[in-house]
């Protein structure tokens, strides 16, 4: 048995993968492909999915109490396209893209420090860490770009449902923003969007990770197709729209044009329970499934492809 050590030895085995050593090295994402690879994948994405998006953001800020102006989803997009015709659809677009872009920036680009720095000697992210590492870059695309983002995207909709829309255009939003509130306008809901945030990031990529060293198995450079990928991104994106759902209302609600009704977050979500009821907690969910399963498919793979393609151009090893 001694002779034929040399076959099964764990320290000579690795020179049968010599030529896929540096492939194996390249796991190690470095934050700058990631930062690139992120932004664009993030761009390409909310062009596609914002539809689902504008009906979701609809169906949340049409409380009970006014009472409700849309029977459903099919009546929102119908009354929507009949008053503003399909470009309705699209109202708020540019505010979501100019901080769809930077906020998948932010998201990859932190996931793939925090990942590099916890993963093992052969380049493998169990999914306890995914989860801690993906509720850190969570939290920072929360407070770097998704909350004033997000306050912008809510107010130009909600604006558009009263009698005399006052926003123009994105910058011109911004400025008649910041210029009725201060800079401090564009960050309401700060609590309830880093929660949503921490909580979307963590359960998306533990859920992501754990599937991909499930189809890996013991092989951590075995390819995935694409396909494969997106419907990972699929499964995990749909794992955090019932995780956190409520959080998603209770941050639109603390970003529309009347969040002055509610002291704070915790008085939001008391107020919300105690008029509308629980069930309130979950308006909206089906559009916002089926937009979030399609985005973070989309992502993954365009995020997946794009890093693959900088691999061999961007050598930084």
């Amino acid at each position: 048995m001694q002779g034929k050590g040399t076959f099964i030895s764990p320290f000579h085995r690795p020179r049968c993968l010599a030529a896929a050593a540096p492939a194996g090295k390249a796991k190690l994402t470095h934050p700058g492909k990631a930062i690139l690879a992120g932004g664009i994948a993030g761009g390409i994405e909310i062009c596609i999915t914002f539809p689902t998006e504008y009906v979701k953001t609809q169906l949340q800020l049409d409380e009970k109490a006014n009472p409700p102006k849309y029977r459903g989803i099919g009546d929102c997009v119908k009354q929507t396209v009949q008053s503003h015709g399909i470009k309705g659809l699209y109202r708020g677009l540019s505010s979501l893209l100019y901080g769809s872009i930077p906020k998948s920036a932010v998201r990859f680009g932190v996931f793939e420090f925090l990942s590099n720095h916890a993963k093992d000697e052969s380049g493998r992210l169990d999914s306890t860490k995914s989860l801690l590492c993906g509720l850190g870059a969570g939290v920072m695309e929360a407070v770097l770009v998704v909350c004033p983002m997000e306050t912008v995207k809510v107010k130009f909709i909600h604006d558009q449902t009263s009698a005399n829309p006052k926003y123009k255009g994105f910058f011109h939003g911004v400025r008649e923003i910041v210029r009725a509130q201060g800079l401090r306008g564009t960050y309401q809901g700060l609590t309830a969007t880093v929660l949503k945030q921490g909580s979307n990031q963590a359960i998306r990529f533990f859920v992501m990770t754990s599937l991909k060293n499930w189809y890996k198995g013991d092989n951590p450079n075995k390819a995935i197709n694409p396909l494969v990928t997106g419907l990972f991104g699929a499964i995990a994106g749909a794992a955090s729209v019932f995780g956190n759902t409520p959080l998603d209302v209770i941050k639109t609600r603390m970003q529309g044009l009347e969040a002055h009704k509610y002291k704070s977050t915790l008085d939001c979500a008391m107020k919300i329970l105690r008029y509308e009821g629980l069930a309130a907690f979950y308006k909206g969910t089906v559009p916002r499934l089926g937009r979030v399963c399609l985005d973070v498919a989309i992502v993954f793979i365009i995020y997946e492809e794009v890093v693959k393609v900088l691999n061999m151009v961007w050598k930084t090893e």
